[in-house]
């Protein structure tokens, strides 16, 4: 029998129904018993891997209880698994693509990130955050709870794992927040670059167009699962983990670090804008 591998579909389902099942107060073991199910069954689908039939997955979702807006939504996600790509729609005041990214960022041991407009996101720190985040598209009242989402996002920048951001120089040089905000930023950025684990580099202005003109994204890469592309819109975010996208992404990649600056070179554009915001 063919090894069967998950895809980002079949892991938001398998969150979804990790936490349906945690609801129940059973164990995985015990739930499988009930069912009569092979433990592995169990273990494979909470793991996105499927090997079930839509049938059985509904069998499940009502002995897990759930409400008939929680059984469709998952249903849905098991439906949608053998297909390419990923659009998450959020449902309240924190996106639902945000925490979805949370959960992946954590699992990664490498992430490649691309922004041309202002820092990247796990970089920020939280007063430049909530000026970002203001000039979206979020009702006011949920700022709070997505700047805080997002802040909590550099716990993942730890040792043991890989960063390396690509940001362009315009990023750099917009005065997100306010002078006092932005020199703050700066700082902070001068302060991670140092850490081996963290790699920044700068994309000049000089070298006019490029090869990530197109837009942001962030390249994941995991132990156990396939590479995962993240794109963030206004209203939804995008996940491919296909191998023509991540073939077309690689080579994006390849095409950013042939005009970026070097660590250092990148460390002395960031101190040079500080400067001459002394």
């Amino acid at each position: 029998m063919p090894k069967r591998e998950s895809n980002v579909v079949g892991r938001e389902f398998g969150n979804g129904l990790r936490a349906a099942i945690a609801k129940t107060g059973l164990t995985q073991r015990k739930l499988a018993e009930e069912l009569d199910w092979d433990e592995s069954k169990l273990s494979d689908l909470v793991n996105g891997k499927g090997g079930v039939t839509a049938h059985e997955v509904e069998v499940l979702l009502a002995y897990c209880r759930l409400s008939l807006a929680e059984r469709r939504h998952l249903m849905a996600l098991f439906l949608e698994a053998g297909e390419k790509g990923f659009i998450l729609f959020p449902e309240d005041g924190v996106p639902d693509q945000l925490r979805t990214l949370i959960e992946h960022e954590k699992e990664a041991d490498e992430i490649i990130d691309w922004t041309m407009s202002v820092v990247p996101g796990v970089l920020q720190i939280p007063e430049y955050a909530y000026a970002v985040t203001e000039a979206g598209p979020h009702e006011k009242d949920d700022i709070p709870k997505v700047v805080a989402a997002r802040v909590a996002r550099a716990e993942i920048l730890r040792p043991g794992r890989t960063f390396t951001f690509y940001v362009h120089e315009h990023a750099l040089l917009l005065p997100v927040g306010g002078e006092e905000v932005w020199r703050e930023q700066l700082a902070h950025l001068m302060r991670m670059s140092v850490r081996a684990y963290i790699n920044i580099h700068v994309v000049p202005r000089s070298i006019g167009m490029h090869a990530g003109a197109a837009g942001d994204f962030r390249l994941m890469k995991f132990p156990k699962f396939p590479p995962l592309i993240f794109q963030d819109t206004l209203n939804c975010g995008l996940f491919f983990d296909d191998k023509e996208t991540i073939a077309l992404y690689m080579d994006r990649i390849k095409r950013l670090a042939a005009v970026a600056l070097d660590r250092e070179q990148s460390r002395a554009v960031i101190d040079n804008i500080l400067e001459g915001l002394q």
